[in-house]
């Protein structure tokens, strides 16, 4: 029988070894709730997906899995094969996998302490199988809880964490909270997006900053990493989340999806210069 410490270094093994077929891990986190931090993740891995790149996106907003609904794949159940979980076909290229897909009421609460919350993100990344994949994002939870200090200590060998903010200050008083976290648990940070960047009049297309504009990548200079870019304001990206469309190939001519475009691009750069840093 296996001791508790045996069965953790079983599981940890398993997740190096799953992981280890993953060229760039990326972790998408937000100080604070309300940022679309969900809707960059899912954009970001879309923009990824249709460069030709093999993309896997995984949701461990264990309290608010909304990745499923925002891909048209809340109806979609995990598939297991051979005590391994398969993930779900989202389109070309991209596969995703979410606790909202195990079967349960997706209505239901997740009301869970933080061991148990812990212990089901080491599950899920020790018992899926992606296969050979380019990038892998996590979509974590908002702050720095439980859930996304146990997968920066499960995986090793991170690429980096993107930072999503809003220009708010409150909002950006919360980024660099994460960013500490981030330094605090040694997680590399690639860069910060700036979402609700100013909105651009679809008529005349002057543009007016809503939520001001810019502290993204003031607060990005002040910490010494990439400003990945502005995501301006569209009412298109909620409406298409809703109806199960990612707005990067439905808007893909308007500002908001060229600068998802832009910031796709922009990643996958950085995520080649630091492959080539790690082989010197």
């Amino acid at each position: 029988m296996k001791t508790g410490n045996e069965e953790f270094d079983r599981q940890s093994d398993k997740i190096e070894s799953r992981m280890s077929s993953v060229k760039n891990k990326i972790l998408v986190m937000s100080g604070k709730g309300g940022v679309g931090k969900s809707t960059v993740a899912v954009n970001l891995a879309c923009a990824m997906a249709a460069t030709g790149r093999k993309t896997g996106l995984l949701d461990i907003d264990l309290h608010g899995p909304n990745v499923p609904r925002m891909l048209g794949l809340e109806k979609e159940h995990l598939c297991e094969a051979n005590g391994e979980i398969l993930p779900c076909p989202a389109s070309d290229n991209l596969c995703v996998c979410s606790l909202a897909m195990l079967g349960a009421d997706p209505h239901t609460p997740t009301i869970w302490r933080g061991p148990r919350k812990t212990a089901a993100i080491r599950q899920m990344l020790a018992d899926v199988q992606w296969g050979e994949l380019d990038y892998l994002f996590l979509d974590s939870p908002p702050g720095t809880g439980d859930e996304i200090l146990g997968a920066v200590q499960a995986v090793s060998g991170w690429t980096g964490g993107v930072v999503v903010a809003t220009p708010q200050e409150v909002a950006l008083d919360d980024a660099k909270r994460s960013m500490a976290f981030a330094r605090e648990v040694g997680l590399p940070l690639l860069g910060v997006i700036e979402n609700m960047s100013g909105f651009v009049c679809p008529h005349c297309g002057k543009e007016t900053p809503i939520f001001k504009k810019g502290g993204g990548e003031e607060l990005a200079r002040e910490s010494g990493v990439a400003y990945l870019g502005g995501i301006p304001l569209e009412p298109g990206i909620a409406a298409l989340a809703d109806d199960g469309k990612p707005f990067c190939r439905a808007g893909a001519g308007t500002p908001a999806g060229k600068a998802f475009a832009a910031i796709t691009e922009k990643l996958s750069a950085l995520c080649g210069e630091k492959a080539e840093a790690a082989h010197q």
